[in-house]
C-alpha cells in the first residue's frame, strides 16, 4: 500500500503497530512486509496475530451493538471501585484479588433490552444454578470463577460504563438493521 493512500497519520499505516504498554502515550513502530514474527517490548517471544471484525460484521450484530471495547489489567485499588457495592462482603478481597489478577476485556453492549437479554446469555451468578446454553452454564464451575460479568440493571450499567471507559472512547453509529428491529418510532 502506497504511504500516500493512508495519509500522514501513521495511526492509519496498516504497518505501524501501536503498543499499549508504551510510555505515555502511543509507541509506535513501523515493520516491513517480510517480517514473519513481530515481538513486543513486554510480551513474550511468540507468534502474535490481529483480527478485526470489518464493517459487514459489525453491521451484522444480532441486535445489539459493541459500542466499547478494550483489554486492560486493572488495578487493585480500580476494581474496588467496581466493586465498592460488595465492600463489606466477606468475599470482597478475594473478588478484587482475582479481578484484578490479569487481563480483562470490558465492553460495552447497546440496544433494548440488552441488559436483561446479555444477563440471560450470562447466566446466574452461580455456574451450578445457570441454564444449560449459557456462557456461565456452559463455562463456568464455582461462582467465585465465573469467567463473565454484566451489569444488573441501568444504574449498575451507567456506573460500570462510567467507570470503565471515557464517554469519546465509545462509539456512535447507526446500525443499517436498526430501522427494521425498533422501526422508526
Amino acid at each position: 500500500m502506497d504511504q500516500s493512500s493512508v495519509g500522514s497519520d501513521p495511526r492509519r499505516n496498516p504497518m505501524t503497530l501501536y503498543h499499549p504498554r508504551g510510555g505515555g502515550g502511543e509507541s509506535s513502530e513501523t515493520v516491513s512486509e517480510s517480517d514473519d514474527m513481530l515481538l513486543y517490548r513486554g510480551f513474550k517471544k511468540m507468534e502474535h496475530t490481529f483480527i478485526a471484525i470489518k464493517p459487514d460484521g459489525v453491521q451484522r450484530g444480532l441486535e445489539f451493538k459493541l459500542v466499547g471495547i478494550k483489554v486492560v489489567v486493572p488495578s487493585k485499588d480500580f476494581v474496588q471501585k467496581h466493586y465498592h457495592d460488595l465492600k463489606e462482603r466477606p468475599f470482597f478481597n478475594g473478588s478484587c484479588d482475582f479481578l484484578s489478577s490479569g487481563p480483562v476485556i470490558a465492553m460495552v453492549w447497546e440496544g433494548e433490552g440488552v441488559i436483561r437479554y446479555g444477563r440471560k446469555l450470562i447466566g446466574a451468578t452461580d455456574p451450578q444454578k445457570s441454564e444449560p446454553g449459557t456462557i456461565r452454564g456452559d463455562l463456568a464451575v464455582v461462582v467465585g470463577r465465573n469467567i463473565i460479568h454484566g451489569s444488573d440493571g441501568p444504574v449498575t450499567a451507567k456506573d460500570e460504563i462510567n467507570l470503565w471507559f471515557k464517554p469519546q472512547k465509545l462509539v456512535s453509529y447507526t446500525n443499517n438493521a436498526e430501522k427494521w428491529i425498533y422501526g422508526d418510532n
